[in-house]
């Protein structure tokens, strides 16, 4: 009884001070010692239990999801005149990067999931959850309907004063005929938890002695369709299940296993290095996986798909008895409908500006998968742009009023920037010489005419941002930091100067900073591609994909989890349990 009172001391200790979860520390063991740390959030302040109250004197944020964009936002949130709605089907967080490993038992689902109100119960911010679903936004009269999870699905409305749009996307399936019906996709912490009891049933179902050899090939031929970095983790994560595991508890079956990756381009991973593509796809082949690129699915059906050669047009079938459907994004019905009301019915994808305000509104932000960032193109004010740096009216403009207005216009306008890198050019100046020739360099004046003619390459190094966790986290980041320093920004605006209008833009505009990307290989091999342009392939960089995704987890709960499942793995394999 004594060592139960002292347990249940030691175990409140803890959760009634988070300070004490600071001396934690996660460590990842390499070659040079890796270590993982992560400071645990010591705000404390309001309780979420109850039905808020509306306040005249707060502004009310609604808040649609629960993903890496809206858990990002309500983390960093600190400004306590708003009171925040959150709306979502799904009261947790989920680190979506792991759930490859969740389809096999390398990690446990509940490790990689954070309820949502152990995030934001500490905040001192009014914040409160409804676990329902929107089903529509009216932009309008400011609402967002919504219906419950729960029993009679429920109708109700919210009123806001804010909207944060962080929905995600549905996968998408290219209208394939079959995909809905036979194929599993990998988006949720679900999805990945009926990929794992399908691949135990198939091992299960091919053990049975009723079965043709033939049916039991077909019954352990897995096709994974799609070559991004989920697809190539999930076939490298299902190879060391198989090869690990599953053939030592079926050994009658071992031979019949097929692993089978699909990809319409010519190569898997196409947004890394080439080196790391090349390595990938030549340890695919040693491995025995079977990829086959240049090749696309037009039909599924429940035990076999077609495919078709692109180059050729060959058409061939491919029996199965589990595929995984991992080949991009779409958008959901509801964003879909609120694009026709603000008149982008024509995008594939919900528009912002820079700030990542809905184009079309003045309210309504959106972040994550769900939208896309509309960059203006230079082009369009470039106009504008030169009558605010020609400060006396001349009509040319010289070198001292060009580098007065330099910084404001790669604030406003990151191609530029980018162009300048690309060109190995150190200011925008030695753009304008090499425009004008050889000339001395205080000498330059540029009429209207001659500075488009400068500048009118740079809208080429235009791109769209990746669709990723790390986007999605680093805009709700952004956005809280806005939120906080509204009041703040409003009076003393700390943004680049409005060229077609007068004074100056509240806030900066959000910059994505890429900090590097994993692509798990199986074999305790991963690839890293940093920033720099530096690349690591191999069993070092796999610790520091250890050390990574274990300090970036969303709590020390779900930390201590995760890197004990993997060290549960380590000693005792992967659990082959149907549960």
């Amino acid at each position: 009884m004594r060592n139960l009172n002292f347990y249940e001391k030691y175990s409140r200790t803890f959760r009634d001070n988070p300070l004490f979860s600071r001396f934690l520390v996660v460590f990842a063991v390499s070659g040079g010692g890796l270590v993982a740390y992560s400071e645990a959030n010591t705000q404390t302040g309001a309780k979420i239990d109850d039905l808020p109250v509306a306040d005249s004197q707060k502004k009310r944020v609604v808040v649609l999801g629960t993903g890496w964009a809206g858990t990002s936002f309500l983390k960093n949130l600190k400004n306590p005149s708003y009171e925040v709605q959150v709306i979502s089907p799904r009261n947790y967080f989920a680190f979506t990067p792991l759930l490859p490993s969740v389809t096999v038992g390398t990690v446990e689902a509940r490790s990689v999931v954070e309820p949502i109100r152990n995030i934001v119960k500490k905040k001192n911010v009014d914040v409160n959850y409804w676990e329902a679903e929107c089903y529509r936004i009216d932009a309008k009269n400011k609402k967002v309907y919504c219906r419950t999870s729960q029993g009679d699905k429920e109708e109700f409305a919210v009123d806001y004063d804010y909207l944060v749009v962080a929905m995600g996307a549905r996968v998408n399936t290219f209208n394939t005929p079959g995909v809905e019906e036979n194929c599993h996709y990998l988006k949720e912490v679900e999805d990945a938890q009926k990929i794992r009891r399908t691949v135990i049933d198939c091992f299960e179902k091919a053990s049975l002695p009723n079965l043709s050899v033939e049916e039991k090939k077909r019954v352990l031929q897995f096709v994974v369709v799609g070559g991004g970095p989920t697809g190539v983790e999930f076939a490298a994560e299902l190879h060391d299940f198989v090869s690990e595991d599953l053939v030592k508890l079926y050994p009658s079956v071992k031979d019949l296993v097929k692993i089978t990756l699909l990809e319409a381009t010519d190569h898997i991973l196409n947004m890394f290095d080439k080196r790391i593509t090349a390595f990938a796809e030549q340890k695919f082949h040693r491995d025995g996986i079977d990829l086959r690129t240049g090749e696309m699915v037009v039909k599924v059906s429940d035990k076999e798909m077609s495919t078709k050669v692109i180059k050729t047009g060959e058409i061939s079938t491919i029996p199965y008895g589990m595929a995984v459907w991992s080949t991009g994004i779409a958008t959901r019905p509801v964003v879909m409908d609120f694009m026709k009301q603000i008149g982008q019915a024509n995008r594939r994808v919900l528009a912002t500006d820079e700030w990542l305000r809905v184009e079309g509104t003045n309210s309504i932000y959106a972040l994550g998968d769900c939208a896309t960032i509309n960059q203006r193109k230079v082009m369009e004010d470039i106009s504008a742009i030169f009558k605010k740096a020609d400060k006396d009216n001349s009509g040319t403009l010289t070198v001292k009023e060009f580098q007065e207005a330099l910084d404001d216009i790669c604030d406003r306008y990151p191609q530029v920037q980018l162009y300048l890198n690309n060109k190995q050019m150190s200011s925008l100046v030695d753009l304008l010489k090499e425009s004008k020739g050889d000339v001395v360099k205080e000498s330059i004046e540029l009429n209207v005419e001659e500075f488009k003619s400068a500048l009118s390459q740079v809208d080429s190094q235009m791109k769209n941002l990746p669709a990723t966790a790390q986007v999605a986290a680093q805009q709700g980041s952004y956005l809280a930091d806005c939120f906080n320093r509204m009041e703040e920004c409003t009076n003393k605006p700390e943004g680049p100067l409005r060229f077609r209008e007068s004074g100056r833009h509240r806030f900066r505009p959000f910059r994505y900073k890429h900090l590097g990307q994993f692509a798990p290989l199986g074999g305790e091999q991963t690839a890293a591609q940093l920033p720099g342009d530096w690349v690591s392939i191999g069993h070092s960089s796999q610790w520091l994909w250890y050390s990574v995704y274990a300090s970036k987890q969303v709590s020390w709960r779900t930390r201590s989890l995760v890197v004990s499942d993997w060290m549960r793995r380590f000693i005792f394999g992967r659990d082959s349990s149907q549960i």
